[in-house]
């Protein structure tokens, strides 16, 4: 059975080239659709896997993982200069990783599977998949080695206290808002960003969540933690919200752009660099109160930006992976 559903507030992420992937992340078409290559058993090696959609990535220590399409999992440890890819035993899209150090990892994604890995990355294993509840996982955070959230569409939000090995549904809002991205601030709290303006935090480990007054009612799809109680909230249309008080109160941030913002990083110097669809990179050297649109020349989708150990970004999304100089992207 395939069911579909049209929000009014969703768009695509993907061009027709591939039809069976109809979005990312919280694009929210994602993962409605059965993944297609979910019933084979492992990802395919592809020679050319770096340039596929990739979704989501992260960087612990001089280790980069990026994850998408058909079960992809791609790992650098040169600063995303060569890649290589892992075993993977799911042809699933993947839509967000986490790494807590550089031997343990979990990936999640479409069927509602959770990946983990105990060695870097190199080989993983299926510890929770849900293919006949239709409901894609979005992104992943584990606080520490043993508890760890996954959050997905329809308000599925999944916590275990055992590094993975069990997983347990909990209800943290009222209502069946996708949750698109988790994350934890410079001072412990973690927020959830989530479709028709909602944000939640939660100051206790996650246990409970309080929903918090936001200024927009569109979309959100991505969360950067800034120093301290310093937050920003990255959602549809270019629309840019910073907190400093733990998201008590919100400021909209002018970003130039109209496209939906996505993910982010808070490099080692200081400067921000937020992602989006259209290739729309925004950097900002003043902590995020103020930014410039420096779009790609492609105008390829983004969907995360992590930093290398070396300094460079590396971007992740319709182009695959790229990395950029980050002095290439500063004003002159």
């Amino acid at each position: 059975m395939i069911r579909i559903v049209n929000r009014a507030d969703g768009s695509l992420f993907r061009n027709s080239l591939i039809l069976s992937f109809l979005s990312w992340c919280g694009l929210l078409l994602s993962g409605l659709v059965t993944d297609v290559y979910a019933s084979r058993d492992y990802s395919l090696k592809a020679p050319l896997a770096e340039r596929s959609l990739l979704l989501a990535g992260c960087a612990i220590d001089d280790m980069i993982v990026a994850v998408g399409e058909r079960g992809h999992i791609l790992i650098s440890h040169d600063n995303g200069s060569s890649w290589h890819q892992a075993d993977v035993p799911t042809q699933a899209t993947l839509t967000g990783v986490f790494f807590h150090d550089k031997e343990r990892g979990w990936a999640v994604g479409h069927d509602a599977i959770i990946l983990r890995t105990r060695n870097g990355g190199e080989t993983w294993e299926r510890v929770y998949y849900r293919p006949q509840e239709e409901t894609p996982l979005l992104d992943v955070l584990f606080v520490d080695a043993q508890k760890g959230f996954a959050v997905g569409a329809y308000g599925l939000f999944l916590a275990t206290d055992d590094g993975g090995d069990a997983w347990e549904s909990r209800s943290i809002g009222n209502d069946d808002f996708h949750l698109n991205a988790v994350v934890r601030s410079g001072n412990g709290s973690l927020f959830i960003a989530a479709e028709s303006g909602m944000i939640y935090r939660s100051d206790d480990g996650g246990e409970t969540w309080v929903e918090l007054e936001s200024p927009y009612r569109g979309s959100f799809f991505g969360a950067l933690p800034l120093a301290g109680d310093s937050v920003l909230i990255l959602g549809l249309r270019g629309h840019l919200l910073r907190s400093d008080d733990k998201g008590e109160n919100w400021e909209p941030v002018e970003t130039g752009t109209e496209a939906m913002l996505t993910g982010g990083v808070f490099s080692d110097e200081g400067t921000i660099v937020v992602g989006g669809l259209e290739g729309t990179l925004l950097i900002s050297s003043d902590g995020g109160r103020s930014f410039t649109h420096e779009p790609q020349p492609d105008r390829k989708g983004i969907g995360s930006v992590v930093q290398a150990k070396d300094g460079a970004i590396i971007v992740i999304g319709e182009c695959g992976v790229k990395r950029i100089e980050i002095q290439a992207l500063l004003p002159d």
